[in-house]
């Protein structure tokens, strides 16, 4: 009797997540029991479509935040089953799991602390570097979310793992790489590379329920924090 009533509510779970409304979609995801959200919203992470694969990461931040501020063991299982996806040794691929850890990072400094270096030792090929240039864009985004919070814990060192990225090939991986940076306060005009800022390719970059497509070139003039402060100030 569980399995069909699972089927059911994972159904219901991304029949949510089409809602356009943000507020709306995350309102009726709260009546959903946490634990029982926490998986669907992974399985969603591996949707073919990718809105509603960044919308449950959306979701997934939301909800671990929310576990975090009075069950704190909890919230610390879910960021250790997102990081067991990232592992080779798991057995599959961690769709959506670096972009969940950004998104929860980003909401509950309490994880952060505990947890942020792990997100960008992913980056780093003196720790935990994953090599898998799709899981390296989802990196790349999770690191950018959370940047937007918390910039100033994007040191010299770590904007440095960042930084190799904006001579990526792919152009949702610069893109996402200027994100970061900037959202750190670590890239403005003085040292934007010249490539970065002649590149019109056109990406679409999630803006937190939908996407809108941005040219390279203009990422970083749209992405700057809000304080305006640049790496000289960090």
């Amino acid at each position: 009797m569980a399995r069909p009533r699972g089927r059911k509510i994972r159904q219901k779970v991304g029949e949510i997540l089409q809602i356009q409304d943000r507020h709306a979609a995350l309102d009726q995801l709260t009546r959903i029991p946490d634990k029982q959200l926490v998986g669907h919203l992974i399985f969603h992470f591996y949707a073919g479509d990718e809105l509603p694969r960044f919308r449950s990461v959306t979701a997934m931040g939301c909800l671990v935040s929310r576990i975090a501020s009075g069950r704190m063991e909890n919230a610390r299982d879910v960021m250790r089953r997102l990081m067991w996806n990232l592992n080779d040794e798991s057995g599959g691929i961690g769709w959506g799991s670096a972009e969940a850890m950004g998104e929860i990072l980003g909401q509950s400094p309490d994880l952060a602390a505990e947890f942020d270096s792990i997100l960008f030792s992913f980056l780093d090929p003196k720790a935990n570097f994953i090599d898998n240039p799709m899981l390296q864009q989802g990196i790349l985004w999770g690191i950018g979310t959370y940047a937007k919070t918390a910039p100033d814990q994007v040191n010299h060192y770590r904007a440095g793992l960042i930084f190799s990225f904006l001579d990526a090939e792919n152009p949702v991986k610069r893109g996402y790489a200027i994100r970061a940076l900037t959202h750190a306060g670590r890239l403005d005009s003085d040292n934007l590379p010249g490539h970065i800022q002649t590149d019109v390719n056109t990406i679409l970059i999630y803006t937190g329920w939908h996407f809108e497509p941005v040219r390279i070139c203009d990422i970083a003039l749209t992405c700057f924090p809000q304080t305006g402060q640049g790496p000289e100030n960090r």
